[in-house]
């Protein structure tokens, strides 16, 4: 059997970009890759035109408008439309040129604010969904129903076997690290990384991080000008209150279980997906509050100063621990513990800095 052609949908992004060396790894060579600029994947004219070219054998749908809570909290009507753009016409027009595996990435944020923990499968549809992402939740489970949708109606007919999985709050190279727009863990590693370089007077170093990284918000810009340059004591203060519990999985370990989920024969897979509840967690199986999550990155930044919270901002749901057992039994675990994985991260953080 020859080698398939690999469609990576998103293979900038830090999803992406991780399943795409992973693929490499593995010997693969025909990947199939383009960025935004030379294909708009909202353009489903675009999208047909491509595909009808391009042929690919497997899709990887790790392409999605993504933030944090600030972010969808200003953005709603780009995330719920944008985000299901994306996957109904990559998902479509796989099918129209017979892609038979197809992979979709969705998000934990699929399960209501306020389910059972930690989180199974079935918890979707049980209960509200957290309010401060809710359009970007919406357009997720979209996602799972159009492959659950074209799996029963094609699988007999056309051999369509489209697979969903689920991954916790994700970190790791290749990660945004714009304030108003990034997750909690490369928001945190910036910020303490910023106010490092202000105790250092390192004025220039901080221009930089601003040209490479995207704008620092005037408040943050005036502490860490104004504040930092006195004998105060040093903090640094972050959203929320910091008693929230997550879980955290190194990007790496999410695109080795992607991989490892396209690759299992299909009796496999839906021995522990049915028809209509087709999605796997995919999660580390450990949670921290976000107040240890931020003395982690404190170290790993070498972050001198204290951290405080400002529980006056919004903290998410209370509590977001996925059930991955489905995965486990089908042979796949993380590997990267959070403290490796941080220094990692940091790795990446700094070594972009000095490349651009």
């Amino acid at each position: 059997m020859s080698e398939p052609r690999i469609y990576v949908a998103g293979h900038r992004g830090m999803v992406g970009s991780a399943i795409a060396r992973v693929l490499e790894r593995q010997g693969h060579t025909r990947l199939v890759t383009r960025s935004r600029a030379e294909l708009d994947l909202c353009d489903q004219a675009g999208v047909r035109s491509f595909f009808a070219a391009e042929r690919p054998e497997q899709v990887y749908v790790a392409a999605a408008r993504v933030g944090g809570i600030y972010a969808n909290s200003i953005y709603p009507a780009e995330f719920i439309y944008q985000n299901l753009m994306i996957e109904a016409n990559v998902i479509h027009e796989a099918w129209r040129v017979g892609v038979q595996k197809l992979m979709f990435l969705g998000s934990s944020c699929i399960y209501p604010r306020l389910a059972i923990q930690p989180m199974r499968e079935d918890a979707l549809f049980t209960g509200p969904l957290e309010p401060t992402n809710e359009p970007y939740a919406i357009a997720k489970i979209a996602g799972i129903k159009l492959c659950e949708s074209y799996n029963r109606q094609y699988q007999q007919s056309h051999g369509t076997d489209y697979r969903c999985v689920m991954p916790t709050n994700l970190y790791g190279p290749g990660d945004n690290y714009d304030l108003l727009n990034s997750h909690v863990v490369p928001a945190v590693i910036r910020k303490l990384h910023l106010a490092k370089l202000a105790a250092e007077h390192n004025w220039l170093a901080i221009e930089r991080d601003e040209r490479i990284h995207g704008a620092i918000p005037g408040d943050l810009k005036r502490y860490l000008y104004d504040t930092c340059t006195t004998d105060l004591a040093l903090r640094t203060t972050l959203w929320g209150s910091g008693t929230p519990k997550r879980e955290f999985l190194y990007v790496d370990d999410l695109a080795t279980a992607c991989v490892h989920v396209m690759n299992l024969d299909r009796a496999t897979y839906t021995a522990h997906a049915r028809p209509m509840l087709s999605h796997i967690n995919v999660g580390c199986g450990e949670e921290i509050t976000v107040s240890q999550l931020a003395e982690s990155i404190r170290k790993a930044v070498g972050y001198p100063g204290e951290v405080d919270f400002d529980p006056s901002k919004p903290d998410g749901a209370p509590r977001k621990l996925l059930d991955s057992t489905h995965l486990t039994a089908l042979g796949w675990r993380a590997q990267v513990g959070l403290e490796e994985g941080l220094a990692r991260a940091y790795a990446d953080y700094l070594a972009r800095g000095a490349a651009a």
